[in-house]
């Protein structure tokens, strides 16, 4: 885990933004009536401090109407001194408490949608997730499990944030405002001949600082396996969404033993990392605990002698006893809030981390193919070189020609690059160098495994375009040519369409995307590879009828695509120039 300097900015520059946003008058005037109302609840408890005093009085005097006045309505005492009555405190007190929690959780969900807000913007701003994606983090220090980040830990880093920074707050206002009770109350003590005043303020500090210390030194590991946790945890989901949306391929493997190791093994760490968490909690916890408790009796102790030598009266005593427990409770602040700091820190770690990680691969230099503006109704690539992230070639230097209208079979054997070379057409692949002018209109890139968003089977076909764009007999008609007449009676039915549908049926939807689109040219990625021969030259047929305007070019290996194209490159080895036949 970072120091405390670091740590600290990472915190501010994760919270000053929304109070500087759009939204800060509105998100400045919640914080600023939550901590009026905190404040409120400190000044209650002043005045609870001081009724105190007054009840324990009536009640060793055995003064029945002072009794009951301070119990239901309010005593003015002989000086003119106002106590109001219980009953009215309550009322207020529960008021204040019930609004403070409520404008709390207003502010929680207006934050946390603002910050949700802006890390998905950075996250998809300039390709950032794919490129997060693509490079190589062993550790997973910044970039594993973004959905986690998002999800969960922008949820506690609010939460969490508002309820210490406010706590702090409150505690510290409760500091100034007992302090100065408890040093009245408490008198002056002799210790070697020396008058030692407001002695129990220095005994609430002492008892303080050295919970404190011992609460640091036993829960400070507690941060760094907080983070650990929900790394492991994020890691554990993770593995059963894999399992779930891959359940077919499992199941036709016969893999389940295979994943239940590998879940269970997860799992393990899981596991492993909370019984650390557990030993270290358990220590911190006896320890707060036993803290806590001797705080319960240990101002009466202290406090007792000037009560048994008729210093003070009972209510003095239970009003020194109340001080006590409100200065020594503010002071050890940290003592209580020890846990929930630690928590709070491997949030904020990992949000830091994580936008840090998003900066980096949006500002990154810009050392792939430079894509230029259009040069005419062709796509043209020059003096292209691509590679991989681990540094390996596998193309060097080709200049590329597609002209406008001419259908281009792409052809060559696995690995050897050609859907890396439509990944730099589409201007996604970081690692190669060269330039690329792509050609004026709209271009579709269909993959081998075609991405289907969740929601209607309307909204899926009509992908990445709005599906108000297009009425239902345009859609109705692209799945009909598509193949997939059987489900044109299902367009506002809610699925988990990649689930629900084969890898044929996949492949057949994202053809009626590309018909209901029409682009002026479609970069097919072995698009048909789940389907048949018959079915894949239907396809290919249906294009050609249905989208004469469109330039095809196609990664595929049947020899039985040549007929509908007019050119076919070979991808070559490295080192070696394309082959066009």
């Amino acid at each position: 885990m970072r120091s405390l300097g670091p740590f600290l900015r990472d915190a501010w520059q994760l919270s000053k933004p929304y109070f500087n946003s759009e939204e800060k008058w509105s998100a400045r005037l919640l914080l600023a009536a939550i901590i009026l109302l905190n404040l409120g609840l400190v000044a209650l408890d002043v005045v609870l401090n001081f009724w105190n005093g007054s009840f324990y009085d009536a009640l060793q005097n055995k003064d029945w109407n002072s009794f009951i006045s301070l119990l239901f309505w309010f005593r003015h005492s002989a000086d003119g001194e106002f106590m109001p009555g219980f009953c009215g405190i309550a009322v207020v007190y529960i008021l204040v408490a019930v609004y403070r929690t409520y404008l709390n959780q207003w502010l929680q969900i207006r934050w946390r949608r603002w910050l949700t807000g802006r890390f998905l913007d950075d996250w998809l701003a300039d390709r950032a997730y794919y490129k997060i994606s693509l490079g190589s983090d062993p550790n997973g220090t910044g970039t594993d499990n973004p959905d986690q980040r998002i999800a969960e830990d922008l949820r506690n880093f609010v939460a969490e944030t508002l309820s210490l920074g406010i706590d702090l707050l409150s505690n510290i206002v409760s500091l100034l405002s007992f302090i100065s009770i408890l040093w009245r109350l408490s008198g002056a003590i002799e210790i070697l001949g020396v008058s030692v005043p407001g002695y129990m303020v220095w005994v609430a500090l002492i008892y303080a600082v050295v919970g404190s210390w011992l609460t640091h030194l036993v829960g400070r590991p507690l941060a760094a396996l907080n983070f650990k946790q929900q790394r492991f945890e994020a890691n554990f989901r993770f593995s059963l969404v894999r399992l779930r949306e891959n359940a077919e391929g499992v199941a036709l493997y016969g893999g389940e033993r295979e994943e239940q190791g590998a879940i269970t093994e997860r799992f393990g760490w899981v596991v492993m990392n909370w019984w650390a968490i557990m030993q270290r909690t358990k220590l911190l916890n006896a320890l707060i605990s036993g803290y806590q408790q001797v705080a319960v009796v240990f101002p009466i102790i202290v406090a007792a002698p000037r009560y048994f030598s008729g210093q003070i009266a009972l209510g003095g005593l239970t009003r020194t006893s109340s001080a006590f427990g409100q200065v020594q409770g503010s002071l050890s602040w940290l003592v209580t809030a020890y846990a929930t700091l630690a928590t709070w820190r491997a949030n904020v770690e990992r949000l830091a981390t994580f936008h840090r990680a998003i900066l980096k691969a949006r500002n990154a230099p810009e050392h792939g193919v430079q894509v230029g503006p259009p040069a005419g109704p062709d796509l043209r690539l020059h003096d292209v070189s691509l590679g991989l992230p681990d540094g390996s070639e596998l193309m060097s230097h080709q200049n590329l020609h597609f002209a406008r209208g001419q259908p281009v079979l792409v052809h060559g054997r696995s690995g050897t690059g050609k859907s890396t070379l439509f990944r730099t057409i589409a201007g996604i692949w970081p690692y190669g160098e060269g330039r690329i002018n792509r050609p004026s209109g709209r271009s579709l890139f269909l993959p081998q495994r075609p991405y289907i968003p969740l929601g209607t089977l309307r909204h899926a076909v009509a992908y990445p375009g709005a599906e108000a764009d297009f009425d239902d007999a345009a859609i109705v008609t692209a799945l009909g040519q598509a193949g997939l007449t059987a489900l044109t009676g299902q367009l506002d039915q809610v699925e988990n369409w990649s689930m629900r549908l084969s890898g044929g049926e996949q492949q057949r939807l994202a053809f009626a995307r590309a018909l209901l689109l029409r682009p002026d040219w479609l970069f097919l990625d072995e698009a048909t590879a789940s389907l048949d021969r018959e079915a894949e030259e239907a396809l290919y047929q249906t294009l050609r009828e249905r989208l004469p305007e469109t330039t095809i070019v196609s990664i595929g290996h049947h020899d039985g695509l040549k007929a509908f194209h007019g050119r076919v490159l070979e991808f070559p080895p490295v080192g070696n120039k394309m082959a066009a036949e």
